[in-house]
């Protein structure tokens, strides 16, 4: 015999509609939640319950760590206690006790019903958001609860369900206690529940509908290929049969128009046009506008402006086919995804027969068109004088007329596509090859950076505090740094921020001071010069240089002066300067300079120091015997401009 507890259990899960194993999850945790307020803790996690369902008798039960010396009694037992419920139990074990309090179950429930109740709602709550989530896209029914301005709340199984204002069919009116079918649009999951969003406007409606109507297209011999809806006014379908024999149009409409007559009394009496989908546009387009009759449809696709058809009807079908307020030709437009133009056949046959006089390109490009021609512009006089209309014969000749006018123009049209096509080809291939060149340049300028470039920083070439911190600015710290952003000419530097030809020529002076390779650094740099100026610019030996620097490490300091000549500031600033300090000695035998070498010497000098050494050793003071005085000369470098040069030494003269 069933327990009262076991009745009262079924009947909580068989009302509220709930699963067994979830109502007995929300019970056993209301028990622990119950006991862990009893012993005055927050839920520990050792502590579980388990109901008996036949009896109704609940018990707890605790996991402790078998210790030697208790410190905790909620989490540990000792070791005695632990051997009288199992004798190979030993430290370090983990043992599960029947802690029970007497007279549990009356005390849980006196305190465990809300949480048992909160626990059970949320259940609830969680299952009809899993059931409405399936839903979606799907048809339900429901019943009008309340009716606002806003929207229109609908009474579903186990919640409710919003239908806006926006996904309402326009002109439609709703009572309370109405039965409507609706289209779940939207489940949202909040903390009240599912939240459901449902549309009698949307036009996935008109499909489910469709399917629900319809067999053959709920078991796949007749397939929707598209749908236009315009809610509440007119829709259009588009069905085709994948199963020979079947009629989809016949399938759809049912004998008599019961089965569309169903659906459109379900839409409060909209109209539905359908139509059997064809792969041919033209084909398909023209099935589209009915129920006008189409004379002719001609195709365009342009990247540009999109795909158009071009549609011919006769003009007593040209009201027809465009609807009021073009709701036809809207909904067709939609179906076929094609921009429709539609013509009646006067007008489309006056406008061919005017570029034909305008143009005289078009005649010879008609080709046995051109003999109807004639034909066609004394029908049109004839149909103007009388009024009456087209014949078929009549209608044959002027769509042969406008076909192929239209063909030409489009032929046309097609022809400049391509051109402009081919130019942006050969535009993208040159600009390809261009960028592929300039990225070969870059390598080979990168490739032939000297390593030692990389341990050399900027602070320690003698640059100004300015151009210093331009360069700091834009993250060059080493002399690699900069060789690797001109890699691909003057511009690369040219373009950080603070950086002119004034800078750029400092940058210049300051890396062709150091001793990297010369054919290096003029690689990297990226410099046009010519072969015979190469030659005179070329650097001194690596012996010369050793020999060279020893011997200005033994001159005394010195002023360079013009004593004939006044020269202006600009040239004082570069030729007139004072000896740096004392060097110190270089031995004779080093064959390369090292970086080491001359970071410590930097480090020795200062910076004004530092500045006339690199300035002295490109000066040397000679005695002209032809002027009869001294005057000094200045040794040129790779990169220096010759006229430049050229212009200072009328000032030395």
């Amino acid at each position: 015999m069933k327990s009262d507890f076991l009745l009262a259990f079924n009947q909580v899960c068989s009302d509220r509609g709930l699963p067994r194993d979830v109502v007995l999850e929300a019970l056993e945790t209301a028990l622990v939640s119950a006991y862990s307020r009893s012993i005055g803790l927050d839920t520990p996690p050792n502590i579980t319950a388990k109901i008996d369902l036949e009896t109704g008798e609940a018990h707890i039960f605790v996991e402790k760590q078998v210790v030697e010396q208790v410190t905790d009694p909620m989490l540990e037992i000792s070791l005695p206690k632990a051997r009288e419920r199992g004798s190979t139990l030993k430290v370090g074990d983990v043992v599960t006790i029947d802690d029970t309090p007497e007279d549990f179950g009356r005390i849980a429930a006196q305190n465990a019903k809300q949480i048992i109740l909160q626990r059970i709602r949320e259940a609830e709550r969680e299952a009809r958001y899993a059931h409405y989530v399936q839903q979606e896209g799907e048809i339900v029914h429901g019943t009008v609860q309340s009716i606002k301005p806003q929207a229109v709340t609908l009474h579903l199984e186990g919640t409710e369900a919003i239908l806006p204002r926006s996904q309402q069919v326009p002109g439609e009116r709703y009572s309370v206690h109405q039965r409507l079918r609706a289209y779940v649009l939207e489940v949202r999951k909040t903390g009240r529940g599912p939240q459901i969003v449902v549309s009698r406007s949307h036009k996935n409606m008109l499909r489910r509908l469709l399917e629900l109507e319809v067999p053959e297209i709920f078991n796949g011999a007749v397939e929707i290929k598209a749908i236009s809806r315009e809610a509440g006014s007119r829709s259009k379908v588009a069905v085709a049969a994948r199963q020979a024999g079947v009629d989809p149009v016949g399938a759809c409409v049912g004998m008599r128009g019961v089965r569309i007559q169903s659906i459109v009394n379900e839409l409060g009496g909209e109209k539905i046009d359908v139509i059997e989908w064809s792969p041919d546009p033209s084909t398909f387009i023209a099935k589209a506008l009915s129920p006008a009759k189409v004379l002719s449809v001609q195709l365009e696709e342009d990247p540009v402006e999109g795909k158009t058809a071009n549609v011919t009807v006769p003009d007593d079908q040209l009201s027809l086919a465009i609807g009021r307020a073009g709701q036809n030709a809207r909904l067709a437009a939609k179906l076929t995804s094609w921009r429709i133009d539609i013509q009646g056949v006067t007008e489309a046959a006056t406008w061919a027969l005017q570029q034909v006089n305008d143009d005289p390109n078009v005649l010879p490009a008609l080709g046995p068109v051109a003999e109807l021609l004639t034909v066609a512009a004394s029908v049109l006089r004839q149909h103007e004088e009388e009024s009456l209309p087209y014949n078929s014969e009549e209608l044959l000749t002027l769509r042969q007329v406008i076909e192929g006018v239209r063909g030409h123009y489009a032929l046309l049209r097609n022809a400049e596509r391509a051109r402009r096509m081919e130019e942006d080809l050969a535009r993208r291939v040159a600009i390809e090859a261009a960028e592929a060149e300039r990225r070969a340049v870059i390598e080979t300028a990168l490739a032939r950076i000297p390593p030692q470039a990389r341990e050399v920083p900027l602070t320690e070439i003698g640059l100004s505090t300015r151009v210093l911190s331009h360069l700091e600015n834009a993250g060059l710290l080493t002399v690699w740094d900069v060789l690797e952003q001109s890699a691909e000419g003057e511009e690369g530097l040219l373009k950080l921020e603070g950086i002119g030809p004034k800078s750029l020529a400092e940058i210049k002076q300051c890396i062709d001071a150091l001793a990297l390779p010369a054919t290096e650094v003029e690689e990297a740099i990226v410099e046009a010069k010519a072969p015979e100026a190469e030659a005179e610019l070329a650097l001194p030996a690596e012996g010369e240089l050793a020999v060279e620097a020893e011997e200005e490490a033994e001159e005394e300091p010195a002023v360079e002066v013009a004593p004939e000549a006044e020269a202006p500031e600009a040239a004082e600033e570069i030729l007139v300067e004072e000896a740096p300090a004392e060097l110190e000695q270089i031995e004779a035998e080093v064959v390369e300079p090292s970086f080491e070498e001359e970071d410590e010497e930097l480090e020795i000098l200062t910076k004004d120091q530092k500045q006339q050494k690199r300035r002295r050793k490109h000066r040397e003071l000679v005695y002209d015997e032809d002027l009869g005085e001294v005057v000094a000369f200045r040794r040129r470098k790779r990169g220096d401009d010759v006229d430049e040069l050229n212009e200072w030494d009328k000032y030395l003269k």
